[in-house]
C-alpha cells in the first residue's frame, strides 16, 4: 500500500485524481495539502511514499524534491495538456522524473505505485522528451577539469593563486572558467577589479533553484577575455544561507562540461551535524562540495613558521576528505629572509600526506601589488619570477591531462 498526498491547490484534475487514488486498492490519500510548505511538514513524518502535485505549484522548486526525497517521499508531477513539452523540460531540471498530462489522470495510481515503490520514470515512452543529439564525430568533446585551490586558515594566498591558475589555463587557449566559492565572503571580484553588484554564485543559486541554472549557465559568468570567465563569489559573508547544498557541485559541473573550471575555496573542512536536522545548509558545505567534485586540488600554505604549521595540520585533515585525488602543495611567499631552503620546507611537509607535486612561490610582492592596483590578473600585470612559478605549476596540473585547446 503506497501512502499518498496530494497538492492540487484546487485545478481541476483534483477531483478525480483523489477519486482514481481512492478507488484503487494500492493506494490510499493521507492528506490533501495547501501548500508546498503544509506538503514538507506532512512528508517529514516518514507516514508518506509519494506525493502528487501541480507542476505550477508555488514554491516547488529543487530543493524542495530534495527534501521530500530525503524523507522518502517520491514525486509524481501533474501538468496541463497545453504547457506538456515546457512541463517536460522544467520538471526534469528540478529533479521530478514522473510527470502525469492532466488528460491522464485517471493513470496517476499507476504513476504513484511505480513511484513509490522504484522511483522509476513513469511517464509514456511518447511524452519522454527526444534524447541529446549525439555531437558530430568532427567537433572535439570538451574533457575539462575541475581545480579546487584550498588552504588552511590566515590567509595564505588562496585567492591569489586560484586568479593566477586560471589566467594561466586561459593564457595557454583553454576556455576556463574562475569560480569563487569561499563561503567566508568572495575576493575575487575587488582583485579583479569587477565592480558589478550582482554575485555570479547568488544568481546561480536562483537559477538552481528554479531548474534554470543549465540554460542560462553564461549569463553567471562575468567575461574577462574569450578565453578566461569568472563567477564572482558572496558579496558578504553572511550571505553564505542564500546558497543551498549542491549548487556549487552543480556549477562546478556545468563548467567541467564546457573547460577548465577553478574554484577558489573556504579554510574550514567542519561538518555541521545540525544542518541536518535544521534543514539549512551547512556553511562548510560550499568548500566540502567543491573539494568532493575536484579532480585536482591544488593546496596552498604561507612559508612562514606559522603558515607551515597550519599547513601540516591541514594536510592531514585534507587527506580523510578528498581520499586518492590529486594533491599539489603550493609553498607561498618563499623568501631567504626565512632561513630555510627548498629543501628543508619539503621535508616539514612532505609526511602529513601523499603529495602530487610539491611547488614554491616566491614573496614577489611587487608583482602582486601591480596587478590588485589595476585589478588584472598577475599574468596582465608583466612578467615577474611569481608568473613564471605559477607556470610550472599549471605545466605540473596538465602533464598528462587530455585537455583540449579552444
Amino acid at each position: 500500500m503506497i501512502v499518498v498526498l496530494v497538492v492540487a491547490s484546487g485545478a481541476a484534475w483534483e477531483s478525480p485524481a483523489l477519486t482514481a487514488l481512492g478507488d484503487h486498492p494500492g493506494t490510499v490519500v493521507l492528506k490533501r495539502c495547501v501548500d508546498v510548505d503544509d506538503l514538507l511538514a506532512a512528508a517529514s513524518s516518514g507516514q508518506a511514499q509519494a506525493a502528487v502535485l501541480g507542476l505550477e505549484t508555488r514554491g516547488l522548486d529543487a530543493a524542495t524534491v530534495a527534501r521530500l526525497g530525503e524523507h522518502g517521499v517520491r514525486t509524481v508531477a501533474v501538468v496541463a495538456d497545453d504547457q506538456a513539452e515546457g512541463g517536460l523540460a522544467r520538471a526534469a531540471r528540478i529533479g521530478i522524473r514522473s510527470v502525469l498530462p492532466a488528460s491522464a489522470i485517471a493513470r496517476v495510481p499507476e504513476a504513484v505505485l511505480a513511484a513509490g515503490t522504484a522511483g522509476a520514470d513513469t511517464r509514456p515512452a511518447a511524452s519522454l522528451p527526444p534524447p541529446p543529439p549525439a555531437p558530430p564525430s568532427d567537433v572535439p568533446v570538451a574533457d575539462g577539469r575541475v581545480v579546487a585551490v584550498w588552504g588552511p586558515a590566515g590567509s595564505p594566498g588562496r585567492s591569489t593563486v586560484a586568479a593566477a591558475v586560471a589566467a594561466d589555463l586561459a593564457r595557454r587557449h583553454r576556455r576556463t572558467v574562475l569560480v569563487d566559492g569561499d563561503p567566508y565572503g568572495g575576493s575575487i571580484a575587488q582583485q579583479l577589479g569587477i565592480l558589478d553588484e550582482v554575485s555570479g554564485l547568488l544568481a546561480a543559486a536562483r537559477l538552481a533553484t528554479s531548474g534554470q541554472l543549465e540554460e542560462r549557465f553564461t549569463s553567471v559568468q562575468r567575461g574577462l577575455d574569450p578565453r578566461l570567465s569568472v563567477i564572482t563569489g558572496l558579496p558578504r559573508a553572511d550571505r553564505w544561507t542564500e546558497v543551498r547544498g549542491g549548487v556549487l557541485e552543480h556549477v562546478l559541473e556545468l563548467g567541467r562540461a564546457v573547460g577548465q573550471v577553478v574554484v577558489d575555496t573556504g579554510f574550514s573542512l567542519e561538518t555541521d551535524p545540525g544542518a541536518e536536522l535544521s534543514g539549512r545548509p551547512s556553511r562548510n558545505q560550499l568548500t566540502l562540495g567543491a573539494l568532493d567534485v575536484a579532480d585536482d586540488v591544488v593546496v596552498v600554505g604561507s612559508a612562514d613558521p606559522v603558515g607551515l604549521s597550519r599547513l601540516a595540520r591541514g594536510l592531514a585533515d585534507l587527506q580523510e576528505v578528498v581520499g586518492p585525488v590529486p594533491v599539489h602543495v603550493v609553498v607561498n611567499r618563499m623568501r631567504a629572509s626565512l632561513g630555510w631552503s627548498e629543501k628543508e620546507v619539503a621535508g616539514m611537509v612532505g609526511g602529513f600526506a601523499r603529495l602530487a607535486a610539491l611547488h614554491f612561490l616566491p614573496d614577489d610582492r611587487a608583482a602582486v601589488d601591480r596587478a590588485l592596483v589595476a585589478g588584472r590578473t598577475l599574468l596582465e600585470s608583466g612578467d615577474s619570477a611569481l608568473t613564471k612559478a605559477v607556470s610550472v605549476l599549471v605545466d605540473a596540473l596538465v602533464a598528462g591531462a587530455d585537455v583540449p585547446v579552444a
